[in-house]
């Protein structure tokens, strides 16, 4: 239980969770490298990543504890949550929501966080002990959406995936989500090998998302 707490207060504390997509391992592990450099140590390995199971105990035998705190993406069903933990998956992210998953994190206490549209999904995820919200896709609403679900839902911890960008972070942040996932809009430069750039937005994302919550 301290284990699942502390995964969930390192989330929160840095406020970004990059959500990596590869078309292989190389480049997942480059691109997480780049994203833990830039100060972002949460790293969600897409289970659309060829041998996804296997990055995930590359990068946990990679970096120490204090450097990386991984988790498996995408994850549609329980028997990939089961191959992700056993992989050494220390949070499970879907874009959906399924119960039996929720079932099978909260048996062996890892943290989940499922994806939902509507207020009706949100309070049956919460019911069945779902840890964080993960409102997707976040472009379909944008961050006033927060603000209208927590009126009758103060207590729903959030986290969009889909939609966050620099320019529009802050608001996010502002409006009462706990982090947010990013992409795309992280990881672009490896499009063009430029592993750097992903570091450098990295750390501007990190920022921002610090300035919103003085």
């Amino acid at each position: 239980m301290i284990e699942k707490f502390n995964t969930l207060m390192r989330i929160e504390e840095v406020g970004v969770v990059a959500v990596v997509r590869a078309e292989n391992t190389e480049v997942a592990e480059r691109i997480s490298k780049a994203c833990i450099e830039g100060g972002v140590p949460a790293i969600e390995v897409t289970f659309t990543v060829p041998g996804a199971d296997k990055v995930i105990t590359s990068l946990k035998g990679k970096f120490s504890k204090e450097e990386l705190i991984v988790g498996a993406g995408t994850v549609l069903d329980s028997e990939t949550a089961r191959i992700a933990i056993l992989a050494g998956a220390q949070y499970i992210v879907s874009p959906g929501f399924d119960l039996e998953t929720a079932k099978l994190c909260n048996r062996y206490q890892i943290p989940y966080m499922a994806g939902c549209m509507t207020i009706t999904e949100m309070i049956k995820a919460m019911e069945a002990g779902t840890d964080i919200i993960k409102l997707f896709p976040g472009s379909a609403f944008g961050p006033s959406m927060v603000k209208n679900v927590k009126a009758p839902l103060p207590q729903v911890p959030i986290m969009p995936t889909g939609g966050v960008s620099l320019e529009n972070v802050d608001q996010w942040i502002k409006n009462g989500c706990v982090a947010v996932g990013v992409g795309g809009q992280l990881t672009a430069g490896a499009k063009t090998g430029n592993y750097e750039e992903i570091t450098e937005t990295a750390k501007k994302f990190v920022e921002k998302v610090r300035e919103a919550r003085i």
